[in-house]
C-alpha cells in the first residue's frame, strides 16, 4: 500500500502543477492557480500520516518505509523549487515568458551549491524520519532496512557537494563570443554567444 501511495502522490504531484500553471498562463486565474498549487504539501502530509498507522499497527519496517521518508525529503526540501524550474520554461514556451538564465563562471557555482543545500536538507529530513520509525520501532524491531536508507543519505549528500565542489574548483566556462552584424553599412555589432548564431551565419 505505500508503494501505491507514494505513486499515487508523485502523479497527484504533476497533475496538480499541471492544473496550477494550466490555471496561471491559459485560464488567467491566478488566485486559483496559488490555490491548486497550494495543495501539494497535503500529498506529503497525507502520505506520512499513512506510514506512521502502518508502522503502528505493527507492519515491519522495510524498504518502503524508507522510500516514503525520502519521497517526504525531497518533497519538502526541492519541491517548491521544482514547481519554480516547470513554471519559468512553461511561461518561456507557452506566455512568452523570458527563457531560463544560464549561469556560467562563478555564478553558477553557487547556484549549484544552493542546489547541492536542497538536497542535503531533503537528505537531513529523510534521515530524520528514518532515525523517529527506528526509535519507535524499538530495539526488538527489525530496523536494517532503514539504517540502510539513512546510509544512502549518506551517500547522497556526498555526492551532491562533490558536483558542487566540481563546478568551484572547474567552473563552467561560457560558450566563446561571435561577431554578431547589423543590415547596413552603418550597422554597429555585437557579440553573442557562438551556440546562439545559426549555423548559417556562423561560416558567413
Amino acid at each position: 500500500m505505500i508503494v501505491t501511495l507514494i505513486i499515487i502522490c508523485e502523479v497527484g504531484f504533476w497533475l496538480l502543477l499541471a492544473g496550477g500553471l494550466t490555471l496561471r498562463y491559459w485560464a488567467k486565474m491566478p488566485r486559483a492557480s496559488i490555490a491548486v498549487l497550494l495543495c501539494e504539501p497535503i500529498l506529503e502530509v497525507i502520505l506520512f500520516v499513512v506510514t506512521a498507522i502502518d508502522l503502528k499497527n505493527g507492519a515491519e519496517p522495510d524498504w518502503k518505509h524508507g522510500l516514503a521518508a525520502v519521497y517526504i525529503g525531497y518533497s519538502i526540501a526541492l519541491g517548491h523549487y521544482t514547481i519554480k524550474w516547470v513554471d519559468v520554461r512553461v511561461a518561456h514556451r507557452f506566455a512568452g515568458g523570458p527563457p531560463p538564465v544560464k549561469l556560467y563562471g562563478t555564478a553558477k557555482a553557487i547556484d549549484e551549491w544552493k542546489i547541492a543545500a536542497r538536497w542535503v536538507l531533503a537528505g537531513l529530513i529523510a534521515m530524520a524520519l528514518l532515525q523517529g520509525a527506528a526509535w519507535y520501532v524499538g530495539d526488538d524491531g527489525d530496523i536494517g532496512s532503514l539504517r540502510m536508507w539513512q546510509q544512502k543519505m549518506l551517500w547522497l549528500i556526498a555526492i551532491n557537494i562533490v558536483i558542487a565542489a566540481t563546478y568551484t574548483v572547474f567552473p563552467k566556462k561560457a560558450p566563446p563570443m561571435a561577431p554578431h552584424r547589423g543590415a547596413g553599412n552603418g550597422a554597429t555589432s555585437h557579440e553573442v554567444p557562438a551556440d546562439e548564431v545559426p549555423a548559417s551565419r556562423r561560416s558567413a
